[in-house]
C-alpha cells in the first residue's frame, strides 16, 4: 500500500504530524503504532497515571544497563506504548524551557531553532486558560490550564519557598521562567488532556489518514539511500508499505535510534558487530542519550493533607466514584503541579536546578504504597553534561537495546545534585511549613557531608522521564539530522521527536517535543 507520509510512532510527536500532515485532502497518511488505543480510564483519570506506568501492555518498561556511577543500580525507564506515547502517561506538567535553552541550541549552529523562531510555535500548541498574550497562546488545539492550588501544602510550599529567597512566579512559560508557583498542565475538566485526545481524535475522520494501532515497525525499507517504506508486524503478519514523499521517525528517543539501526543505519563496526547490513555509517546515532536525574528530599508531614489517606480501600474507591461521577475530587489532579525553578547559587546566570512538590513519599516509582504522611520535594539539575547511549542487544527488533545514561559520570553533575539537596532542604525548613514538618527522611539529617550526600544520591537518586537527545540535530561529525530534521546522507527520511534535541531543555519534555512537531509539520509540507 502507499502513502504518500508514514509516520512511525502515534507518540505526542505522532499525532501531531497525523494531524497536520493530514489536514490537506492531498497528502495520504499512515501512523503506524507499536501499542494500544490510550481510550481508557486509566489515562484519562489524572491520578491513575501509574497504572499505565507499569502495565507492560500499555509501557515499554525499560530498564537501563547497570549505572556505573549509582552502585550498578538499573533504573527504571518507562516509556508509553500506547496511541498516545508518553502523553498518555506522563506527569501532566506542561513547561517550555528557558529562554536560554534555545538560544544554545542557535549557538550550535542551528540558526532556525533560537527562542524568537520557536516561540510562535509554543504559542501554536496551547489553548491557555490565562488567555492569548506575547508569550502565551490560546487558539491551539490542547488545553493547557493553570493549576488548582487547593491542598494546603501547595501553599505552605509556596510560602515556604519566598522565606527562603525564591520569587514566586505565577507563569513559567512567560516572559521569565526563574521562581516558584504552580506549573500550567495538561488536565481538562477533570482528565488528561493527551495528544492524542486534542490533535489525533479530530483528525480520524479524515479519509487521507489511516492508523494503525498494533502495529510494530520492524524495519525501515531503503532503495539505496533513499528510506522507500517499512515493514510492519499486523496480526502475526509481516505487511510492506511504501511512502512516496517521506518516512517520519516518531518513536522517541529510544525507539528511533533502535529501529535506525536495526535498519542498517548507526555506527558501521557497532552494525557489523549485529550482523546487519550497513546503509549508511552514522556515528551519532544512539550516542548523546541525556536525562535528568531527580533525587528526593523527604519529610514527615504532621498534617493529615497528603495523599497517604488514599492508599486506604474506602477513601480510595470513594474518591475514584466521585472522579466517575463528576471528574472532579482527588483523582482530578496529578499532584505534581507546584514547583519551580532556581539557582543555586547567586553566581548562577540562569537557572539551574527544577523541584517538584509531592504531597506523598514516592517508593519505587510508585509500586509500594507510603506507610505514613508525608511529602517530597523533587529535584535535578536542568543541565547535566554526563552523556549516554543506546546500543543494540541484538538485530531482533524485539530485543530491548542496551540504554545506558551514564549519570554522574561527570564531577559537576554530582556536585551540582548535591546543591540541589543544599536548596530543597534550604526551603523546606521555613516556617511556613513548620506546622506540617516532621522528621526528615531522606536522605535524613545525619547525612550533611559532601560524602554522605553523595552516598545517598547513588544509591537513591532516580531518572526523571526525560531522555532525549539519541538522534541528535546539529552540524558536527556527531549530529543525525539537519536543522530540518533530515538524516543527513539519506532521502526522504527525517526524525520527529525528543531524540532530535541537541541539548536537554530545563523542562518536563512533552511541550518541547510538541514543538519540534509543530515547527517540522510547517518544514513538510513546506518543503
Amino acid at each position: 500500500m502507499m502513502f504518500d507520509y508514514i509516520i512511525i510512532g502515534a507518540g505526542s510527536a505522532g499525532c501531531v504530524l497525523a494531524n497536520r500532515l493530514s489536514k490537506n485532502q492531498n497528502n495520504k497518511v499512515a501512523v503506524f503504532e507499536a501499542g494500544k488505543s490510550s481510550d481508557i480510564w486509566k489515562v484519562k483519570m489524572p491520578l491513575a497515571l501509574l497504572y499505565t506506568m507499569h502495565d507492560p501492555k500499555y509501557n515499554w518498561k525499560y530498564y537501563s544497563e547497570p549505572e556505573p556511577n549509582l552502585n550498578n543500580r538499573r533504573l527504571f525507564c518507562p516509556r508509553g506504548k500506547m496511541v498516545g506515547g508518553c502523553s498518555a502517561h506522563n506527569g501532566m506538567v506542561f513547561v517550555r524551557g528557558n529562554k536560554n535553552d534555545y538560544e544554545r541550541w542557535e549557538s550550535f549552529g542551528l540558526k532556525s531553532w533560537s527562542y524568537d523562531k520557536v516561540l510562535p510555535y509554543f504559542k501554536k500548541i496551547e489553548n491557555w486558560s490565562g488567555g492569548e498574550n506575547q508569550f502565551r497562546g490560546s487558539l491551539g488545539l490542547l488545553p493547557v490550564n493553570q493549576s488548582k492550588n487547593n491542598n494546603p501544602l501547595f501553599d505552605a510550599f509556596l510560602n515556604a519557598s519566598s522565606e527562603a529567597g525564591h520569587k514566586i512566579n505565577p507563569d513559567m512559560n512567560g516572559e521569565f521562567q526563574e521562581g516558584m508557583g504552580m506549573f500550567d498542565t495538561t488536565i481538562h475538566n477533570g482528565e488528561r488532556a493527551s495528544v492524542s485526545k486534542y490533535y489525533l481524535n479530530p483528525a480520524k475522520k479524515r479519509k487521507n489518514l489511516n492508523i494503525f494501532s498494533n502495529s510494530f515497525v520492524e524495519k525501515i525499507i531503503f532503495d539505496g539511500k533513499k528510506a522507500i517504506g517499512i515493514e510492519v508486524k499486523i496480526k502475526n503478519r509481516i505487511e510492506k508499505f511504501y511512502a512516496q514523499k517521506e518516512v517520519i521517525l516518531s518513536g522517541g528517543s529510544i525507539n528511533s535510534p533502535q529501529l535506525l539501526m536495526l535498519s542498517g543505519v548507526g555506527d558501521a563496526d557497532h552494525l557489523k558487530e549485529k550482523g546487519i547490513n550497513v546503509v549508511s555509517d552514522l556515528k551519532g546515532v544512539g550516542k548523546n542519550l541525556q536525562d535528568h536525574l531527580e533525587t528526593y528530599v523527604q519529610q514527615e508531614c504532621k498534617t493529615p493533607n497528603t495523599l497517604y489517606k488514599y492508599t486506604k480501600l474506602i477513601p480510595k474507591v470513594l474518591a475514584g466514584i466521585q472522579w466517575f461521577l463528576s471528574k472532579t475530587g482527588p483523582c482530578s489532579q496529578s499532584y505534581l503541579e507546584a514547583g519551580g525553578f532556581a539557582k543555586s547559587s547567586s553566581e548562577r546566570k540562569i537557572p539551574n536546578i527544577q523541584f517538584h512538590f509531592f504531597p506523598s513519599f514516592v517508593i519505587d516509582h510508585g509500586l509500594v504504597n507510603p506507610k505514613s504522611h508525608g511529602y517530597q520535594l523533587h529535584a535535578s539539575p536542568n543541565h547535566p553534561r554526563s552523556r549516554g547511549y543506546i546500543k543494540l542487544n541484538s538485530s531482533d527488533p524485539y530485543d530491548y537495546p542496551k540504554i545506558l545514561f551514564n549519570y554522574l559520570e561527570d564531577e559537576d553533575d554530582l556536585k551540582q545534585t548535591r546543591e540541589c539537596i543544599k536548596v530543597a532542604r534550604k526551603i523546606l525548613s521555613q516556617p511556613a511549613l513548620a506546622e506540617h514538618s516532621g522528621k526528615e527522611i531522606g536522605p535524613g539529617k545525619d547525612k550533611q557531608s559532601d560524602e554522605q550526600l553523595n552516598e545517598y544520591i547513588k544509591s537513591n537518586a532516580e531518572t526523571a522521564y526525560h531522555p532525549c537527545g539519541t538522534l541528535k540535530m546539529g552540524i558536527d561529525k556527531m549530529a543525525v539530522v539537519d536543522e530540518n530534521l533530515k538524516i543527513y546522507g539519506l532521502e526522504n527520511i527525517r526524525v520527529v521527536d525528543a531524540s532530535v534535541m541537541p541539548e536537554i531543555p530545563s523542562a518536563n519534555l512533552n511541550a518541547p517535543t510538541l514543538m519540534i512537531a509543530e515547527k517540522a509539520s510547517d518544514a513538510i509540507l513546506n518543503s
